[in-house]
């Protein structure tokens, strides 16, 4: 059971979903307001490269696998729930139901004060039966969250305009990449974003709320707009030309998600049901959670002031979390084999190595630059031929890109790689999560040569699956000398380049 605390003490905080969007945002404001936080995750080896890692408690656990709760809510006063299924499959809403009940239930058992989830608004008057899966499926979280025992403020939300979230990167990048539109029926379709700094304003003070509230709350910016509005400001605000959209009504939710998904970096599992929430109106049908949590200082935030705001970061490389940020739903999570011998099965490898004429941080710069805008270094076109194979399976495709142009934390999405490890100067590991039949990981790694310049190592590996596993190596197997031959010479070759021009003099390493 929690102990007492009064309205000005520090609460005890739990937050799920931390190593996602808002989650990993959120934390950081818990602390600012001088709470203790414990982060659930599946993975605490993921939280270990964010700035507040060392002040804060991490913990293992899966709200999937009610065994795995035991213990986290212990001394817990708040508890955030900040996860979903979304796009993990046609279960994903008996998952988000079973997850939510658990969640709940062991919340009360432990004593919790407090749950606080974020949800989607619901569209006014609309059946449960008529609302898209995800927006169906929000309100029954809520629902579920509630039926434990535990007071839980729901709070609502529509589009969230911020740097890196799902929302504003499809806003951005269909009206950044398409001057001219041919959309659906949604485009007309009334909603009301808010920025992200104000959700997290919300949920901040929502820790506090008096112990009888146990509702949903509506939360909105000032603006209502339909979504062609929302791009024509996003292209005033960007400066670009003025964006020419034919509404037809030929598209459905399912081909708009195919849509998206060519144009946008947000994969078709995500974007479908993105897309088909936009299907109703998401206004805001009240502000109750102003008579007990005050706006945000200085008002609530302006459409054209968060898109200005979230473009900033963008600029300036300040990207704190991204869509992305969240592991895939069923992408593999096994960690690198590192027993030579390893039980596991076959283990395919693909290991080059080359002499650089660079010191070993001009090498490192270049390894982890690698992707995004900069590309793999070799045969451009193999690798959007691979990426766009890997959306028309489904699968996140090669324009996730990156969160920050220059460096690279553990967790990190990059392109249809995650970072599994990266110990800055030496070693950088990827874990695929392309659709493939097994495992894969494309390691790099920096070292000194002892003459003034450095090696570069370079080891993909793939642990197949099945049959289908090794013939899927062994029919790309010949393409290897192109893409990962090209690889090494290319990066070898750049970090030489960079070395040169950055040395006084000309300078050169022999």
């Amino acid at each position: 059971m929690a102990g007492p605390s009064t309205p000005e003490s520090p609460l005890r905080c739990l937050v799920t979903g931390a190593t996602g969007y808002i989650g990993g945002r959120l934390v950081p404001e818990l602390l600012a307001a001088g709470h203790s936080v414990r982060c659930l995750v599946r993975d605490p080896g993921r939280l270990r490269d964010h700035p507040w890692r060392p002040e804060v408690e991490a913990t293992a656990g899966d709200v999937t696998r009610p065994d795995s709760l035991a213990g986290a809510f212990a001394g817990i006063d708040v508890a955030y729930y900040l996860v979903h299924s979304l796009g993990t499959g046609p279960d994903f809403e008996a998952t988000d139901r079973a997850a939510a009940r658990a969640f709940g239930e062991a919340a009360a058992r432990e004593g919790v004060r407090r749950i606080v989830y974020l949800g989607g608004i619901n569209p006014a008057g609309v059946p449960a039966a008529e609302l898209s899966p995800h927006l169906r499926s929000r309100a029954e979280v809520g629902r579920q969250l509630r039926a434990g025992g535990v007071p839980t403020a729901e709070l609502r939300a529509a589009v969230i305009i911020g740097s890196g979230s799902a929302s504003f990167e499809m806003l951005r990048y269909l009206t950044e990449r398409l001057p001219v539109m041919v959309t659906p029926n949604w485009v007309g379709t009334r909603i009301q974003p808010i920025a992200v700094r104000d959700v997290l304003h919300y949920l901040t003070a929502a820790a506090r709320l008096p112990p009888d509230v146990d509702r949903a709350f509506d939360i909105g910016g000032p603006d209502i707009l339909t979504y062609r509005e929302m791009m024509e400001r996003y292209a005033a605000v960007a400066e670009l030309p003025r964006r020419l959209i034919v509404a037809v009504p030929v598209l459905t939710p399912r081909l708009s998600s195919h849509w998206v998904g060519l144009v946008t970096p947000v994969p078709n599992p995500l974007a479908r049901p993105l897309v088909e929430s936009l299907r109703h109106e998401v206004v805001c049908g009240e502000h109750d959670l102003a008579r007990y949590v005050p706006d945000p200082p200085g008002g609530l935030t302006g459409f054209d002031r968060a898109v200005r705001l979230a473009l900033r970061r963008i600029r300036d490389a300040e990207v704190a979390t991204r869509w992305s940020s969240a592991s895939l739903p069923g992408a593999p999570s096994d960690p690198l084999p590192t027993d030579p011998d390893w039980a596991g099965g076959s283990l395919y490898q693909d290991v080059r190595e080359r002499r650089v004429a660079a010191p070993p941080e001009a090498l490192w710069q270049v390894v982890e630059g690698i992707g995004g805008e900069n590309g793999w270094y070799s045969f451009p076109l193999a690798w959007a031929l691979r990426g766009r194979l890997d959306r028309l399976a489904g699968g996140v495709g090669l324009r996730r890109g990156r969160r920050d142009p220059a460096r690279l934390r553990v967790g990190d999405s990059l392109d249809f790689w995650r970072v599994e490890e990266i110990e800055p100067g030496r070693l950088l590991r990827l874990r695929a999560e392309m659709r493939l039949p097994g495992l894969a990981w494309l390691e790099l790694s920096v070292t000194p040569d002892g003459l003034g310049g450095s090696r570069y190592r370079q080891r993909a590996l793939f642990h197949p699956h099945g049959l289908a596993g090794h013939a899927y190596w062994w029919s790309v197997a010949p393409f290897h000398a192109f893409v990962f031959g090209g690889m090494v010479r290319r990066i070898t070759e750049r970090a030489a380049a960079e070395s040169r021009n950055s040395a006084p003099n000309g300078a050169t390493i022999t």
